[in-house]
């Protein structure tokens, strides 16, 4: 993989989700950055809660913005809602990019969680959770740690990234952002039962998800 790290220009899509106990169905927010932390654009999708289908549904995000200059995709977690379980690299084939599944923890692995969850139908889950491998700790220049799932990317490549999107701490701007949209518009949607705008970059003059195309493109991250 060759990323030209060093050009502002390379953007990632961070996606995060958000979901409310007892809902069928969890928020995925994905946020294109840029790596001089401009915001860039922005989709909203759905995922289910203990399903099946993360892989498929940030797939479907990543269609939605209709862009074909997003470099990297950045996923916080690899196991979403309930343990829907990424593919790591089906994902990959699926978008066409790089892909790195973050995490911030030490953990000792949740296959008896999902034998616990699923006591009747747990083995596909576990074929699932297996087949993601073994996570890599790395030391980012913030100092902070972050453990990597990839696809399309080696260790050295991987740390560049997440340096590269990283102003503190483990967790990079655009998941950051994305964790920040994500339970906004759970917020929204219990208190208004409103539908949110999703997709890609409007027009110039219009507006998406009430920010105007200008002002998304040039503002900074929170």
């Amino acid at each position: 993989m060759n990323l030209h790290l060093n050009k502002s220009g390379i953007r990632a899509l961070g996606v995060a989700e958000s979901f409310r106990p007892g809902e069928p169905s969890s928020t995925l927010a994905g946020v294109v950055m840029r790596s001089d932390l401009v915001v860039d654009g922005f989709a909203i999708g759905k995922t289910s809660v203990g399903g099946d289908d993360a892989s498929a549904a940030i797939a479907a995000l990543y269609r939605k913005l209709r862009r074909n200059d997003v470099n990297v995709l950045m996923v916080s977690g690899a196991v979403l809602s309930l343990y829907n379980i990424i593919d790591v690299e089906l994902l990959a084939r699926k978008v066409g990019l790089p892909v790195l599944c973050l995490t911030y923890k030490e953990t000792s692995g949740i296959e008896e969680s999902i034998r616990r969850h699923f006591p009747s139908g747990s083995e596909s889950k576990l074929l699932a959770y297996r087949k993601l491998g073994r996570r890599r700790r790395l030391r980012l220049k913030s100092g902070g740690v972050v453990f990597v799932r990839s696809s399309g990317l080696t260790s050295a490549e991987s740390r560049s990234v997440v340096d590269l999107f990283t102003l503190q701490g483990s967790v990079p701007e655009p998941v950051r952002v994305a964790r920040l949209l994500a339970r906004a518009v759970n917020v929204r949607s219990s208190r208004r039962g409103s539908r949110v705008p999703s997709g890609r970059r409007p027009p110039s003059g219009t507006s998406s998800g009430g920010m105007s195309s200008g002002t998304a493109s040039r503002r900074r991250a929170p």
